[in-house]
């Protein structure tokens, strides 16, 4: 009974807390206080209450909590919940000026805090340095609620909330080193030089442990399909995971958790289930709540005023320390990190927010509060609370009005921008429908014209404001990229879209997105399109892996599997390219009817559009020539996905309206979502291409009996080019031949810098004899013009094939000699 009475009381204490956690919430909204800081006002008044005031209210300042609490169930739901939704793309290219805070910043910032309390206090100098690695962790969720609300620039979002996920890493792992420090009460000759190693190792060590196990709950999420209890479990797994392993390994357990949440949020996102994907941003959305709730409450409840104001004069000096560090840090090294070739300057604006807005929090606490072991824990307690509260109650409350007074609460140009359009497309649309309602008999013609009449003034409203935004804010080079920027988020979401309605398998999802990612980054800092991003010449990394495979695994079927599936791939892309310029166009369109003063850059970029548009197009009808199969097979799935869809929406229809019982529902959509799964893959098969096709193409076989070709086919091996593939280098050692059953190849050769076209090669033709019958490097480079199927032969199999067909030898020396003879004359 006396167990059952203990858990009773801790679930009151706890639904209690929650309880005035969400009254907070809700107060917050009506009065803009950061969360966080009136969380801890408000315990600070409940502690104080609770000391004169009614009874029920000691329970709740009576609670405590265990610091191995904060750090193994709050601290791991924090750091993933954060680095799950951090702008992958954003942080990459930050990451240099946010590892630099993070990391040494952070050392710099130790070093300056331990100096200075260690010079003005009677705290002694690896004590202070300790003190210092605990007040160096900055907590921002204070100063990012209050970035959302004011709609502060993305990236200086992206710096304060990057450089606390990395620096609460770098403070735990030096406070251990220099607790162990402090404990020996010896600072060893080596001792610098060993802890750096220890650091290094620890902090890496976590990032390697966090991506091996991003990466592998990745794949297992992937094998699961709309199921939001697993895949949420999964992430679950993931974040403590991640930081237990890592832990138990003598490795960052915090770096792990962001190594893992980074990965999962960026290249993990695609393996979750587009129907789960809300769910699971919901479920961290409120884990990071409900933790940050307790945490903050249980700060302002534990605050002793009385201790805090017989250490005020200790305070003082560590709160200037922290001051005067934080400003060293960010105005010394971040202007440095500009210099730096390609790097993005960080303007004194954004400096400023960095240095006002470097709050303690959490982290800090649980540090303090797990120091079981030194003797100066209590005085360091009341330390490190008395300077989270000044950093809070001080810094936090005077946050708004410093970045209002910065000019930072503005949504950047393109949200403004976008904003403007988005009201004046909407006000076109609604102007668009009063004749369809008034005729519809739903309000009179006297009421139409009322509503005709404030669309209309509101459209001209949002044009004049359009029109000072260009004529105040915008160049013509400006409002360029930000146009381009705009198409591509079109692009981006399509993508999406189909990606979650499986017309897009994974890797073309990812191919088209990576695509976008690499446009994006150029037309933001450079202000050019890229040459290319889905197509690069010779087929870029992916090629030279399948190469290296053929070397290595030839002898298997591995490579050739391989080779189609990443020509089935290219396909489905191209044919993605296709739908998402024909959207883009289409919203250009739109835009130059409704905004005529944008004509000349509008078609500018409609000219790109169509040009990929085009290209794009030629792609899928070169492929249809090739492989006609192929392309039948796929234009068919997608008819019967699309049906199933179809199906789909009107059973969902007839379920909100009643007319389906909800379990009968919910069954027939999991048979629906079945059918739709085995309507995404390709079938590749379609792209493989029978050896009896070259009986009826290749000359010197013709003459071959039937029966004696299978002698020849079993000696044959499939070889499947994507367009754009290097079949054969020039320079380099080969041993075989090859036949071309479809497709074109071009046949190139580069002397003294200049590469000269030798001869395009069609179905029929055969390529590398030289090779084949001399042992020699080859001659030429032959690259996939389209799609090809073609077969291999081999030196090891040539004699079994002359035996079965006598005229092979003949042909190949022939063509030898003409191709020697071609090259002499070059």
């Amino acid at each position: 009974m006396e167990h059952a009475s203990g858990v009773i009381g801790l679930v009151g204490q706890i639904v209690g807390l929650l309880l005035i956690a969400a009254g907070a919430l809700a107060l917050t909204k009506r009065i803009r206080l950061p969360f966080t800081v009136l969380l801890v006002v408000v315990g600070i008044v409940l502690s104080l209450l609770a000391e004169h005031g009614p009874a029920f209210l000691r329970p709740l300042v009576a609670y405590d909590i265990a610091p191995d609490v904060i750090l193994y169930v709050f601290l791991p739901t924090l750091i993933f919940e954060s680095a799950f939704n951090l702008d992958a793309q954003h942080l990459r290219e930050n990451l240099a000026p946010v590892l630099v805070l993070a990391a040494p910043g952070l050392l710099l910032s130790t070093a300056l805090i331990g100096g200075i309390v260690a010079l003005a206090t009677p705290i002694e100098l690896p004590a202070a340095l300790l003190l210092g690695a605990i007040l160096s962790a900055t907590d921002p969720v204070a100063v990012i609620a209050l970035f959302k609300q004011l709609g502060a620039p993305k990236r200086l979002t992206v710096l304060v909330e990057g450089e606390s996920l990395f620096n609460d890493a770098t403070a735990i792992v030096a406070a251990r080193i220099i607790l162990g420090v402090a404990l020996a009460g010896y600072l060893a000759p080596d001792a610098a030089f060993r802890g750096a190693l220890a650091f290094f190792a620890v902090f890496f060590g976590g990032v390697v442990v966090g991506w091996v196990a991003a990466v592998a709950i990745g794949y297992l999420v992937g094998l699961v399909e709309d199921d939001p209890f697993i895949e949420i479990s999964l992430t679950t797994i993931l974040a403590y995971f991640s930081f237990l392993i890592a832990e138990q390994l003598h490795v960052s357990g915090v770096m792990a958790t962001v190594a893992a949440g980074v990965t999962m949020g960026g290249w993990g996102r695609a393996k979750i289930s587009p129907s789960v994907t809300e769910y699971v941003a919901h479920f961290w959305e409120y884990l990071a709540y409900v933790a940050n709730a307790l945490i903050f409450l249980l700060v302002g409840l534990r605050v002793e005023l009385g201790t805090l104001g017989d250490a005020v004069g200790l305070l003082g000096w560590v709160v200037l320390a922290m001051l005067v560090s934080r400003a060293l840090v960010i105005y010394g090294l971040v202007p440095l990190l500009g210099k730096l070739p390609g790097a993005e300057p960080i303007n004194w604006r954004y400096q400023t927010v960095m240095f006002w807005g470097g709050l303690r929090g959490a982290i800090a606490l649980a540090i303090v509060l797990s120091l079981t072991e030194f003797e100066d824990r209590d005085i360091f307690v009341a330390l490190v609370t008395g300077s989270v509260l000044f950093t809070l109650l001080v810094q936090g409350l005077t946050m708004e009005t410093l970045v209002r007074w910065l000019g930072l609460d503005q949504p950047p140009l393109s949200d403004r921008l976008a904003r403007a359009e988005g009201v004046l497309s909407a006000k076109h649309r609604a102007l668009e429908r009063i004749p369809e309602l008034e005729s519809g008999g739903l309000f009179s013609a006297r009421i139409a014209e009322r509503l005709r009449e404030r669309c209309e003034g509101g459209m001209q409203e949002m044009r004049r404001r359009l029109d000072e935004l260009r004529s105040q804010e915008l160049d013509r080079d400006m409002e360029r990229r930000l146009l381009f920027l705009r198409c591509f988020a079109v692009e981006k979401t399509l993508y999406y879209q189909m990606f979650a309605r499986a017309h897009l398998s994974e890797g073309s999802y990812r191919g088209l997105s990576h695509s976008i990612e690499l446009q994006t980054d150029a037309i933001r800092h450079e202000g050019r399109v890229p040459e290319y991003t889905l197509h690069p010449p010779g087929g870029g990394m992916e090629d030279t892996v399948v190469r290296a495979l053929d070397r290595v695994l030839g002898f298997t079927q591995f490579p050739e599997r391989m080779r189609t599936a990443r020509t089935a791939r290219d396909y489905e892309v191209t044919w993605g390219r296709v739908q998402g310029s024909a959207r883009v166009l289409e919203e250009l369109d739109a835009l130059g009817r409704e905004e005529a003063a944008r004509t000349e850059v509008v078609d500018e970029i409609r000219a790109y559009y169509r040009y990929w548009h085009e290209n794009a197009r030629e792609r899928l009808d070169t492929t249809a020539a090739q492989f006609p199969e192929f392309v039948g097979s796929m234009q068919e799935r997608l008819a019967e996905r699309l049906l199933v869809h179809a199906e789909r929406e009107a059973i969902e229809e007839a379920a909100h309206a009643g007319t389906i019982p909800t379990g009968v529902a919910e069954k027939m959509l999991e048979e629906l979502a079945t059918e739709i799964r085995e309507l995404r893959a390709a079938d590749v098969g379609k792209l493989r291409v029978q050896p009896g096709e070259l009986l009826r193409k290749v000359p010197f076989f013709r003459e071959t009996p039937e029966q004696e070709f299978q002698r020849v086919a079993d000696r044959l091996r499939p070889h499947t080019a994507p367009t754009g593939e290097t079949i054969i280098h020039q320079g380099e050692s080969g041993d075989s031949l090859f036949l071309i059953a479809r497709g074109v190849v071009r046949v190139s050769r580069e002397e003294d810098g200049v590469v000269r076209a030798l001869a395009t090669l069609l179905a029929g033709d055969f390529f590398g004899e030289m090779a084949l019958l001399h042992a020699e490097p080859r001659t030429a480079t032959c690259r996939a013009v389209t799609p090809c199927a073609l077969y291999e032969l081999r030196r090891e199999d040539l004699d079994a094939v002359r035996a079965a067909c006598p005229a092979i030898q003949a042909a190949l020396e022939a063509a030898d000699r003409e191709r020697r003879r071609s090259l002499r004359e070059l």
